[in-house]
């Protein structure tokens, strides 16, 4: 009998402790889930985010910090002194000059010269093309581009990323034809009639940033390394030399 109950206290001392074992283990793992969901909740609306969302009613950007605190890459006027001209931009009826090499012509709105648009996270810009004229490829690294074609027949695309294979994705849009580039993609538009065409296309920041892949790549200064080009672009020495000539021009 005393053998028996005390082994069966003993056995009762072995199901506490891995009962206690056990709450332990769970409350450990419930915590750790915790603070993952945590650590998600803080980091998800930076890693979403473009440009951060206004504080105030408007932050109307001047480039002089006398009547201003620093928002977002510019100083906010004061309020005080804003008035309807600081929202107003005049002269996207006006086409722009196609006189170049590439013979198009981007006409853009956006905070640098519409200030009003300070902390609100759009910007637009007017597109005018030559017959055969081209926006050659090129990205917008803080924006995502909506495009509608106002006149003429443009050929447009976007080329997705090495993850996905470098699939080209291509329309040919006519007057009323709506199209999306993503942000960060490279993109390009190409004036395939026979007349000038015009396209409006806005975009999702207050100043989108442009990189044209050619100049970015050919006209940089100080130059690439012309051994870099000549590998990575699978071609002879003097063909890069040639064209970082012809871009270093431009």
């Amino acid at each position: 009998m005393l053998f028996s109950h005390f082994h069966q206290n003993q056995d009762q001392e072995i199901n506490k402790k891995f009962t206690v074992s056990i709450h332990i283990h769970m409350a450990m793992k419930s915590l750790s889930f915790l603070a993952v969901l945590s650590i998600l909740a803080l980091t998800l609306p930076l890693a979403l985010a473009s440009d951060p969302s206004p504080l105030q009613d408007f932050c109307v950007g001047v480039n002089s910090p006398a009547s201003g605190v620093f928002v977002n890459g510019k100083f906010c006027k004061d309020p005080r002194i804003v008035s309807a001209d600081d929202f107003f931009f005049s002269g996207l009826n006006r086409p722009g000059n196609v006189n170049n090499p590439v013979e198009s012509n981007v006409t853009t709105v956006n905070v640098n010269n519409l200030g009003g648009l300070n902390t609100l996270g759009i910007s637009l810009v007017r597109i005018d093309y030559a017959p055969q004229g081209q926006n050659p490829p090129h990205t917008h690294p803080r924006a995502s581009e909506i495009l509608v074609v106002q006149q003429g027949t443009l050929l447009v695309g976007f080329i997705s990323s090495n993850q996905d294979g470098n699939r080209l994705f291509a329309k040919t849009l006519n007057v009323g034809d709506v199209f999306v580039f993503p942000e960060g993609l490279v993109h390009f538009q190409f004036n395939i009639g026979r007349i000038p065409a015009v396209a409006i296309a806005a975009l999702s920041s207050q100043n989108a940033g442009v990189i044209t892949i050619a100049n970015t790549v050919f006209g940089s200064r100080p130059a690439i390394d012309q051994n870099v080009l000549a590998r990575a672009f699978q071609m002879d020495g003097n063909a890069v030399r040639d064209l970082q000539n012809r871009f270093l021009r431009v």
